[in-house]
C-alpha cells in the first residue's frame, strides 16, 4: 500500500510508532562472545566503559564500529580470543588497512588508518588495565605519520551570495533553507548543533545563539548578524507555524514532516546547492570553514574565532590562518621587490621579452 501524500502524508508519518518508522536498532554482529575472554565480549565492556564516563554517542559509535572491523578481520583468521592478540597481529593488521580500499578503488586516508590504530590501541590499553591480557601488544605499535592538509579553498564573498540566493524564498520552505544558510555562514555552527538548536536557544533581540552540547559535549553562546536574524524571524513568524505538527517539539527547524532534520539531510540539501551554484563537490562544513576565513581576513583576533567555533585547542582554529590566503598577498606586495609596481621601468623592459 502506497504511503499517502500532501499534510495527510505528514500526519500518518507522525502517527507512526517507532517500529513501523524504521528504528535504530543495528542488526546483530553475530561475533562469539562464548569465551571469557573473547573479543567481541570485551568490546561491549569497553564500549560501556566509555559510556558510563560520559563520552558522546557519536564517540561511541564510531569506535564500535572502528573495533567491528578489526574483530572481523581478526575472525577471519581465527583469532577471537584477546589472548592470541599479539603485536606481530597488530602489525598485519596494520598492513591489512593499508592495503585496503574503498567502494571507489581508493585506499583508506592515512587519517582514517591512523584513528582506527589510535581506538584498537587505547582498547588494548583497557585490555590491560582489566587485567584481560597480561601485556598490552599495542604499546609499541607506531602510527603512520600525518599528512599535513589544507581544508578546501573557501567560498568567496561572490559564491557565498549566490549561495545565499539559491533556496526560492516565494516558497516556505525556502525561507526555512535561507534561514538555515544564513545561519551557518553568520555563526559557523557544525550540522549536528543546528539539527539539534531548540526555540529557547535563539535570542533574537540579543542576537545571539546558544550552542548546546557542541562537539565534546560544551556549550557556547555564539552571536548572529543582523541578516541572519531577519531571516530566522521571518521563517519563525511564517513558516514554523504551519510545519509544525506538535507544539510539543521544539527543533528550530523543522523538516516538512514536522519533525527535527537529521545532519544527513542538512548535508545532502546544502552539498546540492553548492554544487549548483559552483559546480564543486563541498558539504556544509565549508561554510563553516568560510565564516572563520572572512572574519580573519577582516581582522578578526583568532582567539574570538576559537571561542566562535568551539575549538578546544588554538592549534585547531590556526589552520584558519594557513587557508587565509589574503593577508599574505597584502604583505607579499608590501615587502617582495618582484611584487612591486613602482620601477615602471623594469616592467616594461619585461613586457618587450614577452
Amino acid at each position: 500500500m502506497a504511503a499517502p501524500k500532501g499534510i495527510k502524508a505528514v500526519e500518518w508519518l507522525a502517527r507512526r510508532t517507532k517500529t513501523q518508522r524504521g528504528g535504530n536498532d543495528r542488526r546483530p554482529d553475530n561475533f562469539d562472545r562464548s569465551a571469557p575472554d573473547a573479543l567481541a565480549l570485551w568490546r561491549d565492556g569497553y564500549l560501556e566503559s566509555l559510556a558510563s564516563r560520559n563520552y558522546a554517542e557519536g564517540t561511541l559509535e564510531g569506535r564500535g564500529d572502528a573495533l567491528k572491523v578489526f574483530l572481523a578481520w581478526a575472525a577471519e583468521r581465527d583469532l577471537t580470543r584477546a589472548g592470541q592478540i599479539t603485536r606481530p597481529i597488530l602489525e598485519s593488521y596494520q598492513r591489512w588497512l593499508w592495503r585496503c580500499t574503498k567502494a571507489n578503488g581508493q585506499r583508506l586516508g592515512w587519517s582514517t588508518q591512523r584513528n582506527r590504530l589510535s581506538i584498537l590501541k587505547d582498547f588494548c590499553r583497557w585490555l590491560t588495565r582489566q587485567n584481560i591480557i597480561l601485556h598490552n601488544p599495542a604499546s609499541e605499535l607506531e602510527l603512520p605519520r600525518m599528512e599535513k592538509r589544507l581544508p578546501k579553498e573557501v567560498f568567496s564573498l561572490t559564491e557565498i551570495e549566490k549561495l545565499l540566493a539559491v533556496p526560492n524564498v516565494a516558497d516556505a520552505l525556502g525561507i526555512r533553507d535561507r534561514a538555515m544558510l544564513e545561519l551557518f555562514y553568520s555563526t559557523g555552527i557544525r550540522r549536528t548543533e543546528l539539527c539539534r538548536l531548540e526555540l529557547a536557544d535563539l535570542n533574537t533581540e540579543r542576537r545571539t545563539l546558544h550552542v548546546r552540547l557542541g562537539k565534546g559535549k560544551k556549550d557556547r553562546v555564539v552571536p548572529v548578524g543582523a541578516r541572519a536574524v531577519y531571516w530566522l524571524e521571518h521563517y519563525l513568524q511564517a513558516v514554523r507555524p504551519r510545519l509544525s505538527l506538535d507544539t510539543r517539539t521544539q527543533a528550530l527547524f523543522l523538516t516538512g514532516y514536522g519533525g527535527a532534520f537529521n545532519p544527513d539531510v542538512v548535508s545532502r540539501m546544502v552539498a546540492a546547492w553548492i554544487k549548483q551554484v559552483t559546480g564543486r563537490v563541498a558539504s556544509c562544513h565549508l561554510l563553516r570553514h568560510t565564516c572563520a576565513t572572512h572574519m580573519l581576513e577582516n581582522g578578526a583576533d583568532i582567539r574570538f574565532i576559537q571561542q566562535l567555533l568551539g575549538h578546544e585547542k588554538l592549534d585547531t582554529t590556526a589552520i584558519y590562518t594557513e587557508v587565509s590566503i589574503k593577508q599574505l598577498q597584502e604583505v607579499h606586495a608590501r615587502c617582495h621587490p618582484s611584487a612591486r609596481l613602482q620601477n615602471e621601468a623594469s616592467i616594461a623592459d619585461a613586457e618587450k621579452l614577452i
